[in-house]
């Protein structure tokens, strides 16, 4: 009888904790977005014509349009929290915001440590030189010249795997500066950035030199583990593109679809 006494004991205490333990169950950064109605998405905002201010002082561009178009698919608000790019990456692993719309492209290293969306934007390197530098022509004349860019950019990568010397900077708009003033050899970015680039400033010296044969693809970047998040702005980019919402949205910002390959 006691022994029976005692294990009707033991049984009754592992089902409390059991049940006390299902109640702890984490909520997913998904379930917190349709709770709380609203995603947050990082972003440069001084990165145009993917993230700026216009003149009345509102956040617009490429991917603060994307970002608001999958906010609206997935029924939630679209908010933005601005960041430099140097520390976008570390401001998702400490959860200051749910995802990243920045011109974020697809490497093997980052497929290592975060999820990311399909991609959106399909763009081409260049390489970019003041107008009287006849000396670089091509990627592989990077090596040993001095190469505007930010430090921790995929851009900067493919300069250094030329043998480019990196000169940091904050951005597009500082690197392209620098190569008009003769104080750095070239820089490196996307065809599609420095397009808008001239359309805005067309008496700028500067010229497209060499341009890549594979496009670099870019998409939303999320946090390991999310993948309930991955599929949604996945099913969210999905619809987008099959309304045409995506060409869309390219097309008001550059004349051309870059949601697509070419």
């Amino acid at each position: 009888m006691k022994k029976s006494l005692k294990a009707i004991t033991i049984l009754t205490l592992v089902s409390v904790l059991l049940i006390s333990g299902c109640g702890k169950t984490d909520v997913s950064t998904y379930e917190k977005i349709k709770k709380d109605k609203y995603i947050t998405f990082a972003t440069e905002g001084t990165y145009a014509p993917y993230s700026f201010h216009d003149d009345s002082g509102a956040l617009v561009g490429f991917d603060v349009e994307i970002a608001r178009a999958i906010a609206d698919k997935l029924g939630v608000e679209a908010r933005f929290t601005e960041t430099q790019w140097d520390g976008i990456i570390a401001g998702l692993d400490a959860k200051k915001y749910d995802a990243i719309s920045n011109q974020v492209s697809i490497t093997e290293e980052r497929k290592q440590k975060y999820l990311f969306s399909d991609p959106y934007t399909y763009v081409y390197g260049v390489v970019i030189v003041n107008e009287d530098n006849n000396d670089i022509n091509s990627f592989e004349d990077l090596n040993g010249k001095d190469v505007s860019l930010t430090i921790t950019s995929n851009w900067a990568q493919v300069a250094e795997s030329y043998g480019g010397k990196i000169v940091s900077t904050s951005g597009f708009n500082e690197s392209i500066q620098l190569v008009l003033q003769n104080r750095a050899d070239a820089t490196v970015n996307d065809n599609v950035t420095f397009y808008d680039f001239i359309a805005n400033k067309p008496d700028a010296k500067a010229k497209i030199v060499a341009t890549s044969n594979e496009a670099t693809e870019s998409a939303i970047l999320i946090r390991q583990g999310d993948d309930d998040l991955q599929k949604a702005i996945n099913d969210a980019l999905s619809q987008l593109r099959s309304e045409g919402k995506l060409a869309e949205i390219s097309n008001k910002y550059f004349g051309t679809d870059i949601t697509v390959p070419n």
